[in-house]
């Protein structure tokens, strides 16, 4: 799926209505929705592409743990720094 496609111009207007107005204010839904609505994008145009973004997901999320966890601004600027690094 392209972005200048009839199938993303479908895609689009389905992810927003469910995005804003089916899972409403529920944040934690509405993250996991994006992250699958992505999955789907994604797949849709080559399903080869979906293992990297899979480990990139994988990372993004234990680099924010990690992150969060920490406890001097120095410190979380440098996991910042280092997960940045480690993803390009």
């Amino acid at each position: 799926m392209l972005f200048n496609s009839l199938a993303f111009l479908v895609f689009l207007p389905i992810v927003f209505v469910i995005y804003w107005f089916i899972l409403g204010k529920r944040l934690k839904l509405q993250n996991l929705f994006v992250v699958l609505a992505s999955y789907l994008f994604y797949g849709w145009w080559d399903w080869r592409f979906l293992i990297l973004i899979a480990f990139t997901t994988i990372c993004s999320y234990f680099s924010g743990i990690i992150i969060e966890r920490c406890n001097n601004s120095s410190e979380c600027k440098q996991m910042l720094i280092g997960g940045v690094k480690y993803h390009f």
